[in-house]
């Protein structure tokens, strides 16, 4: 469709939204001379290039009448290009909408011509509309029929972490035609199983459209994960069938269909940082739009990003008209495609100030104080790469944070680290150390693996990564991961070696299940997923990043222990505690938590002292339940004295059922078979008993 003119249209809101007689688009940029709207056909066939008509303050604006759903669209901003004073306009640049609701196809970072003076670059082939896509305008009419959020609250969650194409890509009873899509990840296979496992949140890995830098593009790779977003209102294309703008009506029903089955969506988000990396990265929407608006510049030398996040560039959250746009996306996602949550990646740098990290910062005052956000979780990875980066127990309430130091100690403890049991309990407890009485164990999302990192398998397999394939020399990836092959580096056939390694996964199951706070499971865990000791396995789209669902018969033992260590947390209160666990005396005379010693005595301050303490038992109690756990890191058998007696207010002795044992071989009677004292636990084990 060829347009002769544009109205003025509306300056509200941002982006391209339909009306009954066309399309109004809006643009903010404060420091551009003129903006072009384009508009292309399907083929990327260029129709019309137009100016913007309409100036409200420092948002550009036009309407077009006839255009509608579907339509293919960008801008040519224009403006100073005065890299010293933060400015990079460039007309020959075809930029995507910041505020675009889809995009059409993927986008390569590909080199910038930089130039240090006042003039722009040349047009080059890389800057050329050729090898750019489009926003597409889209029609966010959907029926949702009954959907309804789920409202899982946060004493109930447990979160899987995922990625949408490796969940489903070689999942075999998922239709080929859907493997790694939105809608894939919905099939009935997929939801039978995160629904008998016990999952009651899925975190994505970003959705958010994201880029693939030029140095993986040269090394035949993808930028796999997706943090490196370009599009914060637009589902990845990668994950669609459609992508006129359908993709939003797909991403919509995997929704709905989570929703049906009692499962929360979470959003992993990117607000750190945009995919175009430094100052020699590609401008292919905020960088071009208004980079000194957009991004936080060294005030000494402006052609500088300051770059807190290791990927080139930080946005300024400090600038309204940024925090606008991540307080847009966010509620964009939870009205309209009906999300119930996010975590935010490298979150310190989005409440960073002149003075660093504040606690009290706008993006946090926004959120508690807007009433579709305040009511979703919200989830802060709480450090980043800059100074003082690591914040995890700063957040403010009701924010929950990625609880890195549980993630550590746990794997020490079982590693065999001398002096780590004291970390260890306090762990379990909800790590009162860190988030304080004023927050409360639900503060604490605890998990042992991630994306980022070994696999579950690799971490009792691998000593050291093995990340050599990410073409960096093995430089990336974290050096110490506190884990331990148990004799054999990778794969074995030793049964020895085996057998320690499944009794470990076991334990760490188990320690999830058990701890006070939220605990995350990494999506393939519980099928032994392996990413051959890769711990940084961000830019691999294949075999060695998807799910592998064929299951031999210790693969389907652990899986069914997995789900019975949910199930135990999803039966016992005692385990979804709203506070500490601190050895405080009830009203039935008895502690919440007695911490034993294996000859049944009380644990006293010398005993957590003694850095060769590996062995040690939690007798937790509540609300006239009673569940005991002991822990045995030591090498070699340990037998524990169980208590004998209930609580002052109680009469009688106790007898004792086990529910969980890591070891396997001791058979758990599901009639509750009573234990008589001492009870012996295996060399590196955990057993979970109840009365």
């Amino acid at each position: 469709m060829l347009l002769a003119t544009l109205v003025a249209g509306r300056p509200e809101p941002l982006g391209a939204t339909l009306d009954g007689g066309g399309t109004n688009f809006a643009l903010f940029s404060a420091h551009a001379e003129r903006v072009e709207l384009c508009l292309f056909d399907a083929s990327g066939r260029e129709t019309a290039r137009l100016p913007l008509p309409g100036r409200t303050g420092d948002v550009w604006h036009g309407h077009a009448a006839g255009v509608g759903a579907g339509q293919r669209y960008a801008f040519r901003v224009d403006g100073p290009y005065a890299p010293a004073a933060g400015h990079r306009f460039n007309p020959h640049k075809l930029l995507l909408d910041p505020y675009a609701r889809a995009i059409d196809g993927p986008v390569l970072g590909r080199p910038a011509m930089v130039t240090g003076g006042g003039e722009p670059p040349a047009l080059n082939p890389h800057d050329s509309a050729a090898v750019m896509p489009r926003g597409v305008v889209v029609d966010d009419t959907f029926d949702w029929q009954d959907d309804a959020a789920p409202g899982v609250p946060w004493a109930s969650t447990v979160i899987y972490e995922l990625h949408v194409k490796g969940m489903t890509a070689r999942h075999p009873e998922v239709p080929a035609a859907l493997r790694g899509t939105y809608e894939g990840l919905a099939a009935e296979p997929v939801l039978a199983h995160l629904k008998d496992l016990g999952v009651t949140a899925v975190e994505l890995l970003p959705v958010h459209h994201s880029v693939t830098d030029a140095r993986l593009l040269g090394l035949g790779l993808t930028n796999y994960w997706g943090y490196s977003t370009i599009g914060y209102f637009a589902p990845d294309a990668r994950f669609a069938v459609a992508t006129d703008g359908g993709q939003v009506a797909e991403f919509k029903r995997m929704v709905r269909a989570f929703h049906r089955v009692g499962i929360e969506v979470l959003l992993d988000v990117v607000f750190n940082h945009t995919g175009e990396g430094g100052a020699a990265g590609p401008a292919l929407s905020f960088r071009g739009v208004d980079n000194a608006t957009y991004f936080r510049l060294d005030p000494e030398a402006q052609h500088r990003d300051v770059d807190v996040t290791g990927c080139g560039n930080t946005l300024d959250l400090s600038q309204p008209p940024v925090l606008r746009l991540v307080l847009d996306s966010l509620r964009y996602w939870v009205r309209e495609m009906h999300v119930d949550g996010f975590r935010f990646d490298l979150a310190t740098a989005l409440a960073r100030g002149d003075a660093g990290f504040d606690p009290a910062a706008p993006l946090f005052a926004s959120i508690a104080a807007d009433p579709d956000l305040a009511r979703v979780k919200m989830i802060a990875e709480p450090w980043d790469l800059g100074p003082e980066g690591y914040q995890l127990g700063s957040f403010p309430a009701p924010w929950a944070e990625w609880n890195g130091k549980y993630r550590d100690d746990v794997r020490r403890f079982w590693r065999g680290d001398p002096g780590t049991s004291a970390a260890l309990a306090s762990r379990l407890a909800g790590s009162s150390d860190v988030f304080g009485p004023e927050r409360g164990p639900l503060a604490s999302v605890n998990f042992v693996t991630c994306h980022d990192g070994f696999t579950l398998a690799d971490l009792v397999s691998f000593r050291s990564k093995h990340n050599d394939a990410n073409g960096e020399d093995g430089a990336d990836g974290a050096a110490d991961n506190f884990s331990r092959n148990w004799g054999v580096e990778g794969p074995t056939e030793r049964s020895a070696v085996r057998r320690v390694r499944q009794r470990m996964r076991r334990n760490f199951a188990t320690m999830l299940a058990v701890s006070q706070g939220v605990p995350m499971l990494l999506a393939g865990d519980e099928l032994g997923r392996s990413q051959d000791g890769n711990n940084n396995a961000y830019c691999h789209d294949g075999e060695l990043t998807w799910l592998d669902w064929r299951l031999d018969d210790d693969g389907r033992r652990f899986l069914e222990f997995v789900r019975a260590a949910l199930a135990l947390r999803r039966e016992e209160p005692l385990l979804r505690r709203d506070t500490f666990f601190s050895g405080v005396v009830g009203a039935d005379g008895a502690k919440d938590v007695t911490w034993l010693r294996p000859d049944g005595d009380e644990m006293r301050d010398e005993d957590w002292a003694d850095r060769k303490l590996r062995a040690f038992g939690a007798w937790l109690r509540g609300g006239g339940r009673s569940l005991l756990l002991l822990l045995n890191a030591r090498p070699r058998t340990t037998e524990f004295a169980l208590p004998a007696q209930k609580s002052p207010a109680e009469a009688g002795p106790v007898q004792w059922a086990v529910r969980l044992d890591s070891a396997p071989g001791r058979r758990r009677d599901p009639r509750g078979a009573k234990l008589t004292s001492p009870i012996a636990v295996a060399p590196r084990a955990l057993v979970v008993l109840t009365r």
